[in-house]
């Protein structure tokens, strides 16, 4: 029996088939693909990410396998200047911490999620394209390219930008193209060229080409405008940098563009990460994005599965939709502007739901309804998020004071005087932190 089929076997599609597993919810995730994603395309992983790896238990390895990132080098002619890094260089604390973007190969973080969403008894299908999708008000029908039929209580599209489900729905991407230049983004080895930082060469006549040093081997990132590599990546790169091209191990185009959907559900299928918003790679927010989709529904999908609760999966729409509105526009204005500012802007540490239906309660002590939780060390001498690794939700209480309630995804979902025995048919578990 399959409760939900997942298509895409990306970074969303797999936190989703974890978030599913770890309730105890039957999952399958397939894929059109013949095998894993090989591209470092997504490579930015935001400090609210980060926290959330960290609560599901894998972002020592994430950490393991990043840098920071590196320090920008201006090639101007036969002069270079060093200006500052797109990330910040902040060092951890009790509240943040990860209080960095770093800098992690998509591939790689995709290994990470795959491996765990693996341990949980889930497996990938490959090779199975989904070809067509029906519905009634008790369950979903999908049709894969293996001439298998699979029948689900709920389906969820992540399978990317040219998401085969959300044209299945009939759904549309709403936005514009921010300019009409076809790009190229590769990784490749470059003989010779300093490891040390993010070069660009803004003066180049086809440019501004820049190339990028990856973690994990010895890989830069190309990113170039088609027209300065039309006659081949290794000519273009040899000409801006006079070194050689060695290997070009993933390559792959794009336009800059903002667009995504007007609605994130239609009946029992659901549209997650880029099936659902597209845009441009400045800010590095959509890996972000789009696994925090999945982030957000995998416990609704749970609760309805288990307990009836369909009118909570509206919510997702509601809570998503308008943070995916907010970061096209982010990336649109930081493309746009060229502009090289990033931290508060981009990190996720400020985004909630306050506007959320599922919101109960006044704001206390700086906290609010909606509010991200951040870590802090509790009397006791435990990490808060230590508390927050199960399944359901968590009340921490205190004397003398208005008790906050935590939804599953680490979001205040009420600041009240009441006692919470269950949330949403899952118990809660109590912490008493003064």
């Amino acid at each position: 029996m399959t409760q939900v089929l997942v298509a895409g076997a990306g970074p969303t599609g797999f936190m989703m088939g974890i978030e599913l597993l770890r309730r105890g919810i039957a999952v399958r995730v397939v894929d059109a693909a013949p095998g894993p994603f090989e591209g470092a395309r997504g490579k930015g992983v935001q400090p609210r990410t980060l926290e959330i790896f960290d609560l599901l238990g894998v972002a020592d390895m994430v950490v393991a396998s990043s840098t920071l990132y590196p320090y920008l080098k201006l090639h101007l002619g036969p002069f270079s200047k060093r200006l500052p890094p797109l990330g910040t260089h902040y060092a951890p604390s009790i509240e943040r911490p990860y209080p960095n973007m770093l800098m992690v190969p998509q591939w790689r973080t995709n290994q990470i999620l795959q491996e765990r969403f693996e341990a949980l008894g889930g497996k990938v299908e490959y090779n199975s394209a989904v070809v067509a999708v029906s519905q009634t008000d008790k369950g979903v029908t999908t049709e894969l390219a293996t001439g298998e039929s699979v029948s689900s209580d709920y389906l969820v599209g992540s399978d990317g930008g040219r998401s085969t489900v959300r044209g299945l729905l009939g759904g549309e991407l709403f936005g514009k193209s921010l300019d009409e230049k076809a790009m190229v983004v590769a990784d490749l080895e470059v003989e010779g060229l300093d490891r040390e930082f993010w070069h660009v060469w803004p003066l180049n006549l086809g440019g501004p080409p820049s190339l990028c040093p990856l973690p994990l081997g010895n890989l830069f990132q190309l990113q170039s405008p088609k027209r300065h590599v039309v006659d081949g990546i290794e000519k273009g790169v040899l000409k801006t940098t006079g070194q050689r091209v060695t290997r070009i191990a993933w390559q792959s185009e794009f336009k800059h563009q903002t667009r995504m959907v007007d609605r994130y559900r239609v009946g029992r299928v659901f549209l997650a990460g880029d099936a659902a918003h597209l845009h441009p790679p400045s800010g590095a927010q959509g890996l972000n994005t789009s696994t925090q989709d999945a982030w957000n529904l995998g416990w609704k999908l749970a609760a309805a599965i288990k307990h009836g609760e369909d009118a909570l999966l509206d919510s997702y729409q509601q809570e998503r939709l308008p943070i995916a509105a907010a970061m096209l526009n982010l990336t649109g204005t930081l493309h746009v502007n060229t502009s090289r500012q990033r931290g508060e802007l981009t990190n996720h540490l400020s985004l909630g739901y306050s506007d959320s239906p599922l919101c109960v309660g006044e704001a206390h002590d700086g906290l609010a309804p909606g509010d991200r939780i951040a870590d802090r060390i509790l009397p006791d001498g435990s990490r808060l998020f230590d508390h927050l690794r199960h399944t359901g939700a968590t009340q921490l209480i205190r004397r003398n004071a208005p008790h906050i309630l935590i939804r599953p995804d680490a979001y205040v979902a009420e600041i009240s005087r009441r006692e919470a025995s269950s949330y949403y048919g899952e118990p809660v578990r109590k912490v008493e932190i003064d």
